[in-house]
């Protein structure tokens, strides 16, 4: 039986899949609050921080949804940030004007960033191709909006699929969407589509089962608060992460409560890079920076000075640091024997003088 090949694609620069640096994603999403400068803001923000990528949402309250009041309408009653809100007035809000596109994917490719957005429907794309976007996320909630899937995979460009709230079988037709349009170049990030998430519903034990199950790039959306979750997924195989960026939490906006501040995403990237270079390879023994270590490690020494003849003891023989001597495990075999020759303190206790 053969192995599958191990999922990867190219956004720009960067390899994105098992074995390469964290891919971080910095998602603007509504924390612009309805200001271009702010917007541009965050990207200089994002930009500083070292994560290579931001992310946008591509949508209008129309193209989401219709102006109704109806109870299907809102947010349920008690939800922690948005409860009872009108769907059409919060993406109002939060939306992303279509006119600043432009200059946010400029602003972004000025400091070598990888501009892209989630579109939520046909015409978002085609915003999206007129400005080279070089790959494509799609939103939880879209994951089975099929149509949608056909189109974006179709542009031939890598495709991130978030998974909140979504079943096996959800993922499965998507993913299957994906490459019956001829599209491989495939992510799926665990996520836990409530706003904020609890760490305890975030399941990263389920990544490898997402890169196992459909030999595609696994990765987490994380909407807990801080950078824990984000930084142990990558133990679990998380070559993507994607986490919602502000400047200040306290300037309020839709997302801001789940949000990270400039200084928190800078060390999720840092962070995520040092976790990701302490996965190292399953064996067990010393590195090559362990050598000081090695050298101090403790041996047989003999702590007094003793003449050819005398027996060895538990007085003239310790183990004692450094290295040098025999194993502290060989005391046993050389108490009681004697000297062949004469000795003095600080001599590694060795074969040839017992």
């Amino acid at each position: 039986m053969t192995s599958q090949p191990q999922p990867e694609f190219h956004v720009g620069p960067h390899r994105v899949g098992p074995g390469n640096r964290p891919f971080v994603v910095a998602e603007m999403s509504g924390n612009h609050n309805g200001d271009l400068g702010r917007a541009l803001a965050i990207v200089d923000a994002i930009a500083e921080s070292g994560a290579p990528a931001v992310k946008l949402q591509t949508y209008t309250a129309d193209t989401i949804t219709i102006d109704h009041d109806g109870p299907e309408f809102r947010i349920t009653s008690g939800h922690e940030l948005w409860g009872d809100r009108n769907l059409y007035s919060l993406y109002q809000e939060a939306s992303t004007p279509w006119e600043w596109h432009e200059a946010i994917f400029e602003r972004a490719r000025s400091y070598g960033l990888i501009p892209f957005s989630s579109p939520f429907d046909d015409s978002a794309v085609e915003l999206l191709e007129g400005l080279g976007a070089e790959v494509y996320k799609v939103a939880s909630i879209e994951i089975g909006d099929i149509p949608l899937l056909r189109t974006i995979a179709r542009t031939g460009k890598p495709v991130i699929l978030s998974s909140g709230a979504a079943t096996v079988s959800d993922i499965d037709l998507a993913v299957e969407t994906l490459r019956a349009e001829g599209n491989e170049q495939i992510a799926v990030l665990g996520t836990t589509s409530s706003y904020p998430a609890p760490p305890a519903e975030t399941n990263l034990r389920k990544l490898p089962i997402i890169e196992n199950t459909w030999n595609v790039v696994a990765g987490l959306s994380d909407h807990t608060m801080g950078i824990g979750v984000s930084v142990a997924s990558v133990a679990f195989g998380a070559a993507i992460i994607e986490k919602h960026v502000t400047l200040k939490r306290s300037d309020g906006g839709v997302d801001s409560d789940f949000s990270l501040e400039p200084h928190e995403l800078k060390s999720l990237v840092d962070e995520s890079y040092a976790a990701w270079q302490a996965l190292g390879v399953p064996r067990l023994g010393p590195t090559e920076h362990e050598a000081e270590s090695l050298r101090l490690r403790r041996s047989l020494y003999i702590v007094e000075d003793a003449k050819a003849g005398d027996v060895v003891t538990a007085q003239n023989v310790r183990s004692i640091r450094p290295a040098g001597g025999l194993e502290p495990k060989m005391l046993d075999v050389v108490l009681g024997r004697r000297f062949t020759q004469d000795v003095t303190r600080g001599t590694p206790l060795t074969w040839n003088v017992v």
